[in-house]
């Protein structure tokens, strides 16, 4: 269990900060930065769930305590022999959005463009959303160059924006529907 009783340390002051492991590292390493990105998304879904009501508040906590694990996944580094057990995504978490995909998708139409991330505030929100799963996806990639990583956590940032993208459609088609793509409407007469 986590116990906070003191919020600052002053040990980041220099720049540097301690990883799950106890190890230390700059505030601008790779796996910083990949957990940062996260705990970005994690916040906006907080926004997200400003404009959501029941089934989908619900489905956006879960997320939200998902992506905790996946940045404290991405905040230990792999180790053979480890003093603890580290808390890694499992599949499970991305066969859960698999089949939530799945199920939202059915009851949407078929695209025949692009969709614009427009629409309802919940979709433009969820949209922004999509676009920061996305960055936390390319950031743990980029890690993932750098130094071994749970490949589960891809898997999962992967299948997130995916499943942001869907609930967006099913948060416009509750409202006033998808803002579809147009290409070349405006290049001219």
């Amino acid at each position: 269990m986590v116990k906070l009783t003191k919020i600052y340390t002053r040990t980041g002051d220099a720049g540097h900060t301690a990883l799950g492991d106890g190890s230390r590292v700059a505030k601008t390493d790779l796996r910083v930065n990949a957990y940062g990105t996260v705990d970005e998304l994690n916040a906006l879904l907080g926004i997200c769930r400003l404009h959501a009501g029941g089934d989908l508040d619900a489905a956006l906590m879960r997320i939200q305590n998902d992506l905790f694990d996946v940045g404290a996944d991405l905040c230990t580094p792999e180790q053979e022999d480890p003093p603890f057990e580290p808390l890694r995504v499992t599949e499970p978490q991305v066969e859960w959005l698999e089949a939530e995909i799945d199920r939202i998708n059915a009851g949407l139409e078929t695209l025949r463009s692009f969709v614009l991330p427009a629409g309802s505030p919940a979709a433009a929100h969820l949209h922004h959303a999509r676009t920061v799963a996305r960055r936390a996806e390319r950031d743990s990639a980029a890690l993932a160059t750098a130094a071994p990583i749970n490949e589960t956590v891809l898997r999962y940032l992967n299948r997130l924006s995916d499943y942001l993208f869907v609930l967006a459609r099913e948060a416009n088609r509750e409202a006033r529907g998808d803002v579809l793509w147009q290409p070349g409407e405006h290049r001219g007469p």
